[in-house]
């Protein structure tokens, strides 16, 4: 089996039939591993873009990739013809991160027709790395770029030019190499033919905002009181703010007190997370005097 780590730089651009900005890839680069994760082959192509004549200066400071450079790539569908051929059969491709497969996607259904990646088999490599990153004492719950990895691990990156397709590949087989645990890795291996692969990759997680909504198991609407612990009574009704519901509730202890939920609806599951706040009041003004409301 053959191990293919693929990168992509894309730059936006203006998509005249949608009237709307897309990313567009502009370098497709990658190597390829066999089964000791030794690099046995790279492969590097520069696209020439169809949509723009140019590219923003932000991308040419950030990948070198000037509007000549990318003037003088090869059309899309060729550049991709070429990868395909390249990876041959068999193998597992992995991305640092999946947002490579969201381009890919966006790439694929609106600038080529016949034609698509050649992913068999995937594997999230940030995902992987950061999980054995966990296991060594790595605290840190965000997302860990690329050269923040290599810098944790001390994996040398010395004439390496991030942000440049083939390069980034290269330091994540450095990366892999250095990580590498057989059950952990290959539990991570993703089938792209299972229908569930595409739906999970666009499906996108959100807050559920209605109060009465299925997804909700209503067990997380009740509190108990902080001070005692018995349950408490909701006095006022749900409010929605800034993805939370909150309603005020009081206890036959006598304390009162804000219960506050979220929920997160992903692929899989409900997210929920819930905390107790002050108890809020809402004033209301009268002519003499000043009323309090629950």
């Amino acid at each position: 089996m053959n191990y293919i780590i693929l990168d992509l730089e894309w730059d936006s651009a203006f998509y005249k039939p949608q009237k709307r900005f897309i990313n567009q890839i502009l370098q497709i680069g990658a190597v390829k591993l066999n089964d000791s994760f030794d690099v046995i082959d790279t492969f590097e192509a520069t696209v020439r873009s169809e949509i723009s004549q140019k590219v923003t200066g932000r991308f040419a400071k950030l990948t070198g990739i000037t509007t000549d450079v990318m003037l003088a790539g090869v059309p899309f569908k060729d550049a991709v013809k070429s990868y395909n051929e390249w990876v041959g059969e068999n193998s597992v491709t992995m991305t640092w991160s999946n947002s490579d497969l969201y381009t890919i996607l966006e790439n694929e259904e609106n600038l080529l027709k016949d034609i698509r990646f050649k992913i068999e088999k995937y594997l999230d490599l940030q995902v992987f790395i950061q999980n054995e990153m966990r296991l060594q004492g790595y605290e840190d719950k965000n997302q860990i770029s690329l050269e923040a990895a290599a810098e944790k691990l001390n994996v040398s990156t010395d004439g390496i030019d991030f942000h440049t397709a083939k390069d980034d590949s290269l330091v994540c087989a450095y990366l892999l190499k250095r990580c590498y645990n057989k059950e952990r890795f290959e539990a991570l291996i993703r089938d792209t033919t299972n229908p569930d692969f595409l739906k999970r990759l666009k499906f996108k997680a959100y807050a559920i905002s209605k109060i009465n909504d299925k997804c909700i198991d209503k067990k997380h609407l009740i509190f108990n009181c902080p001070e005692c612990n018995k349950k408490a009574k909701q006095v006022t009704k749900w409010k929605y703010q800034n993805r939370w519901f909150w309603a005020n509730f009081t206890c036959s202890c006598g304390k009162r007190f804000c219960g506050r939920v979220s929920f997160k609806k992903t692929f899989d599951d409900v997210i929920v997370r819930r905390n107790i706040g002050e108890f809020k009041v809402k004033k209301q003004k009268t002519e003499n005097t000043e009323a309090i409301s629950v």
